[in-house]
């Protein structure tokens, strides 16, 4: 990765806007293939509006599934490969619909970044299991414009004042947060398999949270794995895990940002100008105000 010119290598992807939204290109040229994916009914969905913590609790789920009958997945297969990203199509690479059908294992754990209205009919046809995880705005807006500079797939960020505009303006791939998070919240509330989590949370007591998530998906594991799980799931033992860090995408430019690269709640603090605070939060409460969801944005 180091020695690569990886932005020679991919094309950046354009922002269209599409059923409402703007999505990656990319994305809408495979849409055909997206839309009709046929869902089964043990596979597990895992949601979130990007940079929420999708690698984090994936790879929670997948050791929950898999870390003891299938511990040689961990060791060998990147977390891209166990974990497909559904919507994902890009030139040279397998799409995401063709590795989730190509994956052995059950339940197939699946991940996506599309908007509820967006998700395959066929998820909520089959009644699976969806993990929803929610992250404060303005850490959002943070993390996702840093992968965004590092990500040459992604359209171009442009500076960061630029790209919080577009935040706010629901102008970037995978449309506003604001309707993202709410969307999810509100089908939660008459489609029971939905567990909705706050990364914030997770933050916080990852132990409770994990708790919560076995619960939900009907699993007991001694105390003794769910704490191996909770090591092996922390931030820095990830970033340090070739197979969880999407080292080896070869996408994305790790000189430019490490694809997982803090893990807080706060950093926005580093990021927003006092004007830009006023501003986003001025615009927050607008936009806000009928949503009945709280999120912290420091802890």
């Amino acid at each position: 990765m180091e020695g690569r010119n990886v932005s020679a290598a991919f094309a950046r992807g354009e922002a269209i806007e599409f059923e409402g939204i703007y999505l990656n290109h990319y994305f809408t040229d495979n849409w055909d293939n997206i839309k009709n994916f046929q869902a089964r009914p043990d596979d597990i969905l895992i949601n979130t509006y990007p940079k929420a913590g999708t690698t984090w609790v994936s790879y929670i789920l997948d050791l929950l599934y898999f870390g003891n009958t299938a511990p040689e997945r961990q060791a060998s297969l990147p977390i891209y490969e166990r974990i497909p990203f559904l919507e994902a199509a890009y030139p040279g690479m397998p799409s995401g619909v063709d590795r989730t059908n190509g994956l052995t294992t059950t339940p197939r754990l699946i991940k996506c970044h599309l908007p509820v209205q967006l998700v395959p009919k066929s998820f909520w046809e089959q009644n699976c299991k969806i993990v929803y995880v929610a992250r404060n705005a303005k850490d959002s807006a943070v993390s996702y414009y840093h992968f965004s500079r590092m990500n040459f797939i992604a359209p171009e960020p442009g500076d960061w004042n630029t790209y919080l505009q577009k935040f706010m303006n629901g102008k970037l791939v995978f449309g506003p947060w604001y309707d993202h998070v709410h969307g999810f919240w509100e089908k939660k509330q008459i489609y029971s398999n939905i567990h909705y989590m706050f990364y914030e949370d997770m933050i916080e007591d990852i132990g409770r949270e994990v708790e919560h998530l076995c619960s939900f998906l009907g699993l007991s594991p001694p105390i003794e794995e769910r704490e191996r799980i909770i090591k092996s799931a922390h931030f820095n033992a990830m970033k340090q895990n070739n197979m969880t860090n999407y080292s080896t995408m070869p996408t994305m430019d790790f000189k430019i940002s490490p694809f997982l690269r803090k893990g807080k709640v706060g950093d926005w603090k580093t990021h927003f100008t006092v004007a830009q605070n006023e501003m986003f939060d001025k615009h927050y409460k607008q936009k806000m105000k009928h949503i009945p969801l709280q999120f912290r944005t420091e802890i």
